[in-house]
């Protein structure tokens, strides 16, 4: 099976996603859901009210109306497309106006208006992103959202470990359909903050005819 690429911990790197309906989920939901994940109720809620808030905005500006925005634990992923890079930087802007705001991640394209069955295609990726993390067992997946555009699949949430972040994204490129993975995914420190992942540095090669003293050796 030919491995797809994936991208992890780009969350210093990028900004948006989606959730047109995001608004429609209510607090009791919200909570019923939050129990069961790494985010707390109160990051949940917020999150819930920052994506909506943003999609408010985008709606209300026009030209916009096919960007999807997701937010979880602060960070707001934006997905979808655009005629014009003005319109791109438009929707970074307004997704760093909501107040509760922590970093922006837009991936939105500057391309002309799309149609339903590309929007559909990507649709049913989802659906066997979803279906391979919950065969998964080392993944929880109550705690990933999934999001496709063009077949680039967008994960984020709260893992409880380094091991589960890095499966989920090798879950997700087995799925059909998927051309890449890029993970904005996090962990929650020892004091309980929601932080980016980083990967382990990978050691240089050895090179046996570098030197290996220093001045004057």
């Amino acid at each position: 099976m030919i491995r797809l690429p994936v991208t992890l911990g780009l969350i210093a790197l990028l900004p948006l996603t989606s959730g047109c309906v995001v608004a429609a989920v209510g607090a009791a939901g919200t909570t019923a859901v939050a129990v069961s994940q790494e985010r707390t109720v109160g990051e949940a809620i917020d999150d819930i009210a920052t994506a909506g808030e943003i999609k408010s905005k985008l709606l209300s500006n026009g030209s916009m109306g096919e960007i999807d925005v997701k937010s979880n634990g602060g960070l707001v992923l934006l997905t979808g497309r655009v005629i014009s890079p003005e319109l791109r930087v438009k929707a970074e802007s307004l997704a760093w106006s909501a107040k509760r705001t922590r970093d922006v991640a837009n991936e939105i394209r500057i391309e002309a208006p799309g149609g339903f069955f590309a929007n559909a295609s990507d649709e049913v990726i989802s659906a066997r992103v979803r279906a391979r993390l919950l065969g998964s067992s080392s993944v929880q997946a109550r705690n990933i959202s999934v999001e496709t555009y063009g077949g680039v699949v967008y994960l984020m949430g709260v893992t409880r470990n380094a091991e589960e972040l890095e499966k989920a994204a090798e879950e997700a490129s087995y799925a059909g359909g998927v051309n890449q993975v890029v993970s904005y995914m996090r962990l929650r420190d020892d004091r309980g903050n929601i932080v980016p992942y980083q990967p382990a540095a990978t050691p240089a090669p050895y090179n046996p005819d570098e030197l290996s003293g220093g001045p004057g050796s």
